[in-house]
């Protein structure tokens, strides 16, 4: 299916849940907000939400430093 992904189309296989997205890009879900046409996904939503053909997704990643 065809999602977008901050702005760029990616094709997903399957219909993998947000916390399953999250993984196969390689981040870590507990750092992650998501963005799910329009709304920001209370985490604890993230694996009951499946992604959806069309769905437009922001993906925010947060970092530590010092």
């Amino acid at each position: 299916m065809q999602i977008t992904i901050n702005g760029e189309s990616r094709t997903v296989e399957g219909s993998p849940n947000l916390s399953e997205l999250v993984q196969s890009l390689g981040l870590q879900v507990s750092a992650t907000v998501i963005e799910r046409n329009g709304e920001i996904v209370d985490k604890s939503q993230f694996e009951q939400i499946q992604v959806e053909p069309g769905d437009q997704l922001e993906l925010v990643r947060f970092v530590g430093g010092g």
